[in-house]
């Protein structure tokens, strides 16, 4: 059974929906004593937000022109900038292997130190 229903009605249905479900989601959380249930709450809050965003969303879209808008943010990338040189010809890349290296030989010199009967036991 196929009712007709206009876009106004719609979308005061819509609106409707938004309301029923923001004042339900507060009430929920003003009555709660329970983490439990104030998540609940906060459920209903935010299906009230996306409601209200496809409610909104043709407005902001003639409005803002989103259609040029979201291409640009899709094609955002990152270029990171290479670090600081640090000399003697050396790469940036080549100087973080070595500092690794030479971390994990501190590393293993002080794991060996703490070790019973290791080298560094006797020193003291």
């Amino acid at each position: 059974m196929d009712i007709p229903i206009s876009g106004r009605d719609f979308r005061c249905l819509q609106l409707a929906c938004v309301a029923l479900s923001l004042v339900a989601g507060s009430i929920i959380i003003g009555v709660s004593v329970s983490k439990a249930a104030a998540a609940v709450g906060g459920t209903f809050i935010g299906a009230a937000g996306l409601g209200l965003l496809i409610l909104a969303y043709p407005f902001l879209k003639a409005r803002f022109n989103l259609d040029h808008i979201l291409p640009a943010i899709g094609s955002l990338r990152i270029h990171p900038h290479p670090g600081p040189d640090h000399g003697e010809g050396r790469s940036s890349a080549n100087g973080n292997k070595e500092g690794a290296c030479s971390s994990l030989s501190t590393v293993s010199r002080t794991l060996e130190k703490l070790k019973p009967g290791g080298r560094g036991a006797g020193e003291g």
